[in-house]
């Protein structure tokens, strides 16, 4: 529970470092209603592409990572509800973006995800979760795979260091794949959290953090030489620090609350590891939190894509479509109980959640807004 004196602190803190407002608008978001997985997919998700400029100029002859969002463990559903139609993004999302990133001449492809509690190839995380790895690996050129969990092939982790201090980490020790590329696409889930109040494409990198150094089974000095577990103990309450070989959490006077640290450490790895296209899918997922584990979750078809070249603005788009206010703070829905990540990457320049600044693309807010809290 956070007193008000540390809300008054985080609070203080938020607006000390908010940046000026600029005039000029930021972006651009593209969104579009896509009621199916089916043959409407690649065209719509192709047409979004084009309306921010295309994919070619972004990543003709560039190596591409793709971080997908495959959170918890593929045993667990929401009821009958398979777990890409809740809680993982579509396979069929996955698939159509490799097609075009191939199309628009990427050099190579790699689908990256920590998967959870375990250190084996993406492929076996995914054969478990019913999934055919092999349709995405042959989607397009040159296409990869990587538990970013363990420090893979590069047999070594990369130091990732934001450009300015950080809330929590100032740098993050994290799989070569997300160093040794020339691209980054965040490719997540329309949801709410319970932790983080939503998760769109900048919470899908808290999933980026090696369990063998973020984990609840670290290594104390070293890596852990087997990836098991979750980040309750490091990440989420602060009850000890990374491995000692990794940069380690600053002294902060914030609260052990996992509503408190955990925005701010998904601001943190944003800063350090920015991507540079987010897209959203919205098409069949879950309210009432980002998991099944969550009680009252509920499966929902809201029919939308959402793609994006600006990190904050692409999620306020997502929080607006949710029928959220992307400006609300603390104490305001969807953050009843927890800080925005949305104004605190605002307050570290990361990007405007300011609607009226957003260059929005394809169709209107009015028109494919879907109240999850309504739902």
């Amino acid at each position: 529970m956070q007193t008000r004196r540390q809300w008054l602190t985080s609070a203080t803190a938020i607006a000390a470092v908010r940046p000026a407002r600029a005039a000029t608008p930021a972006g651009p978001v593209a969104i579009a209603r896509c009621r199916d997985y089916g043959p409407a997919l690649l065209p719509t998700l192709h047409s979004l592409m084009d309306q921010l400029g295309g994919l070619a100029p972004l990543v003709r002859h560039k190596t591409v990572s793709v971080k997908i969002n495959l959170t918890g463990s593929p045993r667990e559903r929401m009821g009958a509800v398979p777990a890409e139609r809740a809680q993982y993004t579509h396979p069929a999302v996955i698939g159509s973006l490799v097609r075009l990133l191939g199309d628009a001449g990427a050099r190579r492809i790699r689908l990256l995800e920590g998967a959870w509690s375990t250190g084996d190839p993406l492929e076996e995380f995914m054969y478990d979760a019913g999934w055919d790895p092999a349709a995405l690996l042959n989607a397009g050129p040159r296409v990869e795979m990587q538990n970013t969990n363990v420090a893979g092939p590069a047999r070594r982790y990369h130091r990732l260091r934001g450009p300015s201090p950080g809330f929590l980490y100032d740098a993050f020790d994290l799989n070569h794949a997300y160093d040794e590329c020339d691209v980054m696409v965040s490719v997540a889930k329309l949801k709410e959290h319970a932790t983080c109040g939503i998760t769109l494409g900048m919470k899908n990198l808290f999933g980026i953090t090696p369990v063998t150094i973020y984990g609840d089974h670290a290594g104390k000095d070293e890596p852990a030489p087997e990836a098991t577990g979750g980040r309750g103990m490091i990440l989420h309450s602060g009850r000890r620090q990374p491995s000692a070989s990794a940069p380690q959490e600053k002294p902060s006077t914030g609260p052990k609350d996992d509503k408190w640290r955990v925005p701010r450490i998904v601001v943190d790895l944003c800063a350090a590891r920015p991507f540079h296209l987010s897209i959203i899918d919205g098409i069949a997922t879950m309210a009432g939190g980002e998991g099944p584990w969550n009680r009252g979750v509920r499966p929902v078809t809201p029919g939308l894509l959402v793609a994006g070249l600006g990190m904050v603005e692409t999620d306020a788009v997502g929080a607006a479509l949710m029928g959220f206010d992307p400006l609300a703070s603390r104490g305001q829905t969807p953050f009843e109980s927890c800080d925005s990540t949305l104004e605190l990457a605002e307050a570290r320049g990361l990007g405007t959640r300011d609607l009226a600044r957003i260059d929005l693309r394809g169709g209107r807010l009015s028109d494919l807004r879907f109240p999850f809290r309504r739902a």
